[in-house]
């Protein structure tokens, strides 16, 4: 038996990936625990898993700066010194904390894998060459290593498929240099502090080092990159089935099957106005569909100014996937790792609104692909957001290519073979 230490952000989608791998692991015999932050306690405690938590006013902190409604956090030229600066203090300033924590957790745990997120750095830069105990990375969807398949990652910008893209990445990745030395100097200045030596990559190459970085997609959707390490292994969507046990959505039995099925959704945390839910409540009303939109779990669908509902839109806090899915003829969200690919996992097309983070990127993959159209956020009006609606539903190809990688998922094992490749790891097999 090995016991493997899951470190990840305790942002929902974070937490709920890493779990349907602990899972399997748990399954197999093995015993898992989680490091995250306190608002996660509930979720990995009530799956019956040791908890432990960070600091609270270090997550309090992290959540003022990831969801504060006034801050601009797409990354464009105007942006980026300010967000370079912020983001630096976010994920390298939380080391020294991440570390006293995870130094004490590994005295009384023991545990002989740290499998930590891609946005969590300090099992990285630091406690694997200072404690020497064996990390893996978990990516969300796409690898963030960098190299000249993928674009530069942050910006939304297409893949380098011709000689304009091809030029494109590379002036982005040529401006930005400057970015990315000053993030190394301070990982360099944190790395000193605990006698290491300093890099000589990137950080983000640098992660591409460790014995095994797992993403949680497939290369099909990531630009099918040839340009990685072998530590590297796209293993599918793990996606983990959190309200399985919840009473059955009834209503959903009383709608009609005979007209296209709309949904949408904001995702689970929200700051600002719902503004995607109400283009869809009246860029969607009285047409010969049906609409359901779900608030989230924060936000009751009485507390929301939707406007006037029309008797085709539904709107409650939450519907199960599970069941929607196999119904679903469009899907539209601000853009969401886990709801992205449970989405293209079942074949459905996208509509896709990126608001912030990595979404845009998101946002780029789905219309590279061919399952889907972005809309920006600032064009998410109910015309044009019903205009978007109508392309895809008249438009076959987005049904047929977001089947076409519903198949593409479907050749991957998931959490089965995240967790057969953590095993490896665990008993001293770099996995191949």
């Amino acid at each position: 038996m090995a016991r493997f230490l899951f470190t990840c952000w305790s942002f929902p989608g974070h937490v709920f990936q890493p779990m349907a791998i602990a899972h399997v692991l748990r399954e197999r015999g093995h015993a898992c625990a989680f490091y995250s932050g306190p608002r996660a306690a509930r979720v990995v405690e009530g799956e019956n898993f040791p908890f432990f938590p960070s600091g609270k006013d270090e997550e309090d902190a992290m959540y003022d700066f990831m969801f504060a409604p006034q801050q601009t956090r797409t990354v464009n030229w105007r942006t980026m010194l300010q967000f370079s600066s912020t983001i630096q203090r976010w994920l390298l300033g939380s080391i020294p904390q991440q570390v006293r924590d995870l130094e004490r957790i590994a005295a009384a745990w023991r545990p002989d894998v740290i499998v930590t997120e891609q946005n969590m750095w300090a099992p990285m830069l630091v406690l694997r060459e200072k404690n020497r105990i064996p990390v893996a990375v978990l990516g969300y969807i796409s690898c963030m290593v960098p190299g000249p398949d993928a674009p530069p990652f942050g910006m939304g910008l297409p893949g380098p498929r011709n000689w304009y893209t091809r030029l494109l990445s590379k002036s982005v990745w040529i401006g930005t240099a400057p970015f990315r030395a000053g993030f190394r100097r301070a990982a360099n200045e944190t790395r000193r502090c605990y006698g290491l030596p300093p890099l000589r990559t990137s950080v983000l190459e640098f992660t591409g080092t460790m014995p095994l970085y797992l993403v949680m997609g497939t290369s099909e959707f990531d630009y099918e990159r040839k340009d990685l390490p072998p530590s590297v292994h796209y293993v599918g969507a793990c996606l983990w089935d959190k309200l399985r046990h919840e009473k059955p959505s009834d209503w959903l039995e009383q709608l009609p099957k005979g007209q296209p099925w709309v949904h949408a959704s904001e995702g689970t945390v929200h700051v600002v106005s719902p503004f995607v839910l109400s283009a869809a409540a009246q860029g969607l009303a009285n047409l010969p569909m049906q609409v359901i939109l779900t608030t989230g779990g924060n936000r009751e669908p009485s507390e929301l100014d939707l406007g006037p509902i029309a008797p085709n839109v539904h709107v409650v806090r939450w519907v199960s996937h599970t069941e929607l899915l196999p119904h679903l003829d469009v899907m539209i969200t601000t853009g969401g790792s886990a709801t992205v690919q449970t989405t293209l996992r079942a074949g459905v097309p996208l509509i896709v609104v990126p608001t912030d983070w990595d979404k845009p990127d998101i946002a780029r993959r789905v219309v590279e692909t061919g399952a889907g159209i972005s809309l920006a956020p600032g064009q998410c009006t109910p015309q044009r957001l019903r205009a978007a609606v109508e392309r895809v539903l008249g438009t076959p190809s987005f049904r047929q290519n977001a089947q076409r990688m519903a198949a593409a998922f479907a050749r991957y094992g998931g959490p089965q073979a995240a967790a057969g490749l953590l095993e490896k790891l665990a008993a001293g097999q770099i996995p191949a």
